[in-house]
């Protein structure tokens, strides 16, 4: 009896312990394909980068640290093998580190592994340069996107869109929330610090997937911001992980994740708003308490008042201007001279950002719109041509592509023309070539820029309605924008000068090395004129030198010269960056140097169009050597006239150039 006994009480342990464990099991698939974090206390989130978990329980995914990246992932794979649908929310807010100078967003994703330490800025922290859109990435993402990038033909720099494999969004929609009592949608700011809420559900079945946005604490819309057909089934592989991804460029933000719920299979369970962390608050000067000086601002006014009437008359001839009858025609590219003497306070040298042979920028901030813009002061003291030049860029500021600097307007005053561009936060290029102030640029970021630049000529000379000559691309007037996207600036400035000189003279402008040999001859500016200098200009990228260089002995050396020898001598990869070590594609740099060479043709009729150069860049286009046979070179007798408005060459920072090719001995590592 004392044995049955004995054996029965050992069959309910066991079968106690193999209920326990099931419900272990049990516990543990539940965790694996539905949890919420209401905070991340406790989470195990898998971070890497700039990303955080404070004591708070809040989840940071950047701070103010520039191009840099953070990502947060739930610790477990999830099964999505055979899966009908999955739903997700969560609360975010975005701290720009400026009210008006905010950096790239973050993205929701569910990718087959932890991304970690992909490229900053516009890109997210999710994809880089080199696999942005290949369908072997199998990454979804949501990305709430507070930076417009033409690459990725960003609609604006509020906005919140759908990936699949590519920052190309599949569809994409100004953040707003559909306000039930209002019957209509209502603007949001993501960068505002403001807690809001988003939910992401995808059906299996009809193949569709729908994203709402709304401030946190208002009941989810009942219409969603982005719906659109995704079979998702044919993106993902049976275990992925899901998370969130944050990105710092130039600019900066904070970007923080409050709570978490997600659920495959199931509605997701909602979030408990009222136990979240809370978002820090942008940081604000000291304010005045005006309780105290109420009565003393009162008296102050008063006094303030009389001398602001007795400065009038002063500051009224600060801001004179010349404006005259046939400039109505224009008026809307016209900004006032005291809009501009506000935006850079007064053009002080904090706001100057450098000058050059057409004269100084300085950064300023529209003080109406609060845009960040460049304003260049010309140097213009005749008046002959001066209407002529006006309708120009009247005309010019039509011209609208994603490789240029757009130009806004002009102002005019005595001596002096304004004219007023799009701010490009990362600089001129000669700056990344020639100095020690801006690090290096890859050689992938170097070719973007030249596939940019040789887009936006292509433009120049083909798309737009009428043709226009640059008349002087070279590497100081490439504009890097935010993401090193290269943008063609100072277009149409040359002909300023043209319009200003003596008729009887014949005046050429441009810059050394970069001048044509028929200019010299004809004074005639063509579409082949642009096309040389633009040859010149890939060399000066691919070889990290100016096309004429002064040397230690009385000779100069003429860029072109040398890597043509050493094309002839079969080692024109020696004449290459040697800053860029072996990161280089050989194929690549091969076609910018013997693209370089025959875009510097001494024949015009040997040089081809910028449209070829450009498919051949983008690899539409087989490159013929043959123009490079015979081909007599001697830039420094053919750009010995330079006209009044050229910019000085100035002396390259790197050592003194080799005279021939065998100057580069050692074997590099070469990367196809």
């Amino acid at each position: 009896m004392g044995f049955m006994a004995l054996h029965v009480k050992a069959s309910q342990i066991v079968s106690i312990f193999v209920i326990a464990q099931a419900l272990n099991f049990s516990a543990l698939l539940g965790q694996r394909d539905n949890f919420t974090y209401n905070g991340f206390i406790g989470s195990n989130l898998q971070l890497d980068g700039l990303a955080e978990i404070k004591p708070d329980g809040l989840l940071q995914l950047t701070n103010f640290t520039s191009q840099q990246t953070g990502h947060a992932y739930h610790p477990i794979v999830i099964n999505f093998k055979n899966f009908s649908s999955f739903s997700t929310t969560f609360v975010f807010a975005i701290v720009a580190e400026m009210t008006n100078r905010r950096g790239p967003g973050f993205a929701f994703t569910i990718s087959p592994s932890h991304i970690v330490g992909d490229s900053p800025g516009e890109y997210l922290g999710i994809l880089n340069i080199t696999n942005n859109g290949s369908s072997s990435n199998h990454i979804f993402a949501i990305e709430v996107d507070t930076a417009m990038s033409l690459e990725f033909s960003d609609k604006d720099n509020n906005h919140v869109g759908i990936d699949v494999n590519s920052l190309n969004s599949i569809e994409s929609a100004t953040a707003a929330y559909f306000n039930e009592k209002v019957g209509k949608n209502d603007s949001l700011y993501l960068s505002s610090g403001d807690a809001m809420q988003v939910w992401i559900d995808y059906d299996g079945v009809k193949k569709r997937i729908d994203v709402a946005l709304a401030p946190m604490g208002v009941t989810r819309p009942r219409i969603p911001l982005l719906s659109t057909q995704l079979d998702l089934s044919l993106v993902f592989v049976d275990r992925m992980y899901v998370g969130f991804s944050g990105s710092n460029g130039v600019l900066q933000s904070s970007h923080y994740i409050l709570g978490w719920s997600f659920n495959i299979d199931g509605q997701v369970q909602k979030l408990d708003i009222t136990h979240l962390p809370p978002v820090p608050r942008r940081k604000h000067p000291k304010e005045r308490h005006g309780e105290t000086i109420g009565l003393t601002v009162g008296m102050v006014m008063i006094v303030l008042i009389t001398l602001f009437a007795g400065l009038h008359i002063v500051r009224r001839k600060r801001y004179d201007e010349i404006r005259e009858d046939w400039e109505k025609e224009y008026g809307p590219q016209r900004f006032s001279y005291k809009d501009l003497y506000k935006a850079t306070e007064g053009f002080k040298d904090k706001a100057l950002l450098g000058s050059g042979g057409f004269g100084k920028v300085y950064i300023g901030t529209l003080p109406k719109s609060k845009v960040e813009v460049a304003i260049k002061r010309v140097s213009h003291e005749s008046t002959q041509g001066m209407k002529e030049f006006i309708a120009e860029i009247a005309s010019l500021g039509k011209l609208r592509h994603r490789n240029m600097v757009p130009l806004h307007g002009y102002c005019r005053r005595s001596g002096e023309l304004l004219l007023v561009y799009d701010y490009m936060s990362n600089g001129s290029l000669d700056k990344y070539l020639f100095t020690n102030e801006r690090s290096k640029l890859s050689w992938m970021q170097r070719y973007k820029i030249l596939q940019g630049v040789a887009s936006a000529l292509v433009y120049l000379h083909e798309e737009w309605e009428q043709v226009v000559l640059h008349r002087d691309v070279k590497a100081s007037n490439v504009l890097l924008d935010a993401d090193f996207n290269g943008r063609l600036g100072d277009f149409g400035l040359a002909r300023l000068y043209d319009q200003g000189a003596i008729p009887q003279t014949t005046h050429v402008v441009g810059t050394l090395g970069y001048l044509a040999p028929e200019l010299t001859r004809t004074g005639k500016a063509t579409t082949k004129t642009d096309v040389f200098a633009f040859g010149a200009f890939m060399l000066e990228v691919a070889c990290g030198r100016r096309p004429v260089e002064q040397q230690e002995l009385p000779e100069k050396m003429i860029l072109v010269d040398w890597v043509h020898e050493c094309w002839r001598k079969g080692t024109i990869l020696e004449t290459s960056d040697p800053s860029l070590g072996d990161d280089y594609v050989v194929e690549h740099t091969e076609l910018v140097l013997k693209l370089g060479l025959i875009c510097s043709h001494p024949s015009p009729d040997a040089r081809p169009s910028m449209r070829h150069v450009l498919h051949c860049l983008d690899g539409e286009a087989v490159l013929s050597e043959q123009a490079l046979e015979g081909f007599p070179i001697d830039v420094s007798a053919t750009t010995e006239v330079i006209g009044d408005g050229s910019s000085s060459v100035a002396a390259s920072n790197a050592s003194s150039p080799p005279q021939s090719c065998s100057v580069h001995t050692t074997t590099r590592g070469r990367r196809s």
